[in-house]
């Protein structure tokens, strides 16, 4: 039997798509695996903020396609590119053991955001990382900066920021961990819904290939993801919102903490919760209510308003 995966053709979505189809074949005697490369819309459009564009939902529209037309049978994804609704005939399969969800403080001349110099040039295109930095370093002079890990590494590298601010995740799976100067607390910088986990999307009817990709599903992960996205679905929030969330386990209990801020203002909104791990999303939910009650709802619509006009 053969199974075909749908992947971004960039460097970091070749790896994640190469560690699927490795442990698949590791799993299933006689199986073979394809890697389909494809170059998405997020991919070519790069001279705009992601968020102008329409979100990371950019990323996986083509690889969708490929699944509902037959071209493909699984599709892999960075959990944070996903949007919270998927494509009628689609899910979320299985949700691979995450990776460190943090996210990375690189440059070449200083050891962490607290180091840089008054004014100093950051590069990072997601309004989540450029509200919680504005939050830490009013002074800094925040800029765009598209592109896959290694184009992003080269602007640093060739002196057009004093920094970037990258997935840890990605940088240790390109092996290019060295480049982390500090990696930023989670206590004070929540990462992306999802962020440093992997995720395989597949027909839902197709139940041969739901059975061959099981043995990839991490429950823990799994748990912590669903919280997190619950957070998003319930505020209607799509990547290009700062929207942030961060679901830990501790003596079997969820443990879920997420913000919504608002980038004209700097306003950033907070809120908690707990569950059992078997009510993931209700968890997630929850701390959804708490930042509607909050007023992430009015933080959301002016964005939205924002970005549409």
């Amino acid at each position: 039997m053969r199974l075909r995966i749908a992947s971004r053709n960039s460097p970091l979505a070749m790896w994640q798509a190469e560690f699927v189809k490795s442990r698949l074949e590791q799993a299933h005697s006689g199986l073979g695996v394809e890697i389909v490369g494809f170059t998405t819309t997020g991919d070519r459009l790069l001279h705009s903020p992601l968020a102008r564009l329409g979100g990371k939902g950019l990323f996986v529209k083509e690889l969708e396609r490929a699944m509902l037309d037959g071209e493909a049978d699984i599709a892999v994804h960075s959990m944070k590119d996903v949007p919270a609704e998927l494509p009628t005939g689609l899910g979320l399969a299985v949700i691979c053991e995450r990776a460190d969800p943090s996210d990375a403080f690189i440059s070449n001349h200083y050891q962490s955001v607290a180091e840089l110099p008054n004014g100093a040039r950051v590069g990072t295109s997601s309004l989540r990382r450029q509200c919680q930095l504005r939050l830490l370093r009013p002074d800094l002079e925040l800029a765009d900066l598209r592109g896959n890990v290694g184009t992003r590494l080269d602007k640093l590298d060739h002196g057009e920021y004093h920094a970037i601010i990258l997935a840890s995740a990605g940088l240790m799976r390109l092996e290019l961990e060295a480049r982390i100067r500090s990696r930023l607390p989670l206590d004070d910088f929540l990462p992306a819904a999802g962020q440093g986990a992997v995720g395989v999307e597949c027909r839902n009817d197709d139940e041969q290939t739901l059975r061959l990709l099981a043995c990839l599903h991490h429950e823990d992960t799994a748990a912590r993801v669903a919280a997190e996205r619950a957070v998003t679905t319930a505020l209607q929030g799509g990547c290009e919102l700062p929207i942030a969330a961060h679901a830990v386990l501790r003596g079997g209990e969820l443990h879920l903490r997420a913000l919504v801020a608002d980038a004209a203002s700097n306003e950033i909104l907070r809120a908690e919760g707990s569950g059992p791990v078997a009510e993931a999303e209700s968890t997630g939910r929850a701390v959804a209510a708490s930042l509607l009650a909050r007023g992430a709802d009015r933080i959301i619509a002016g964005l939205r308003d924002t970005s549409q006009s």
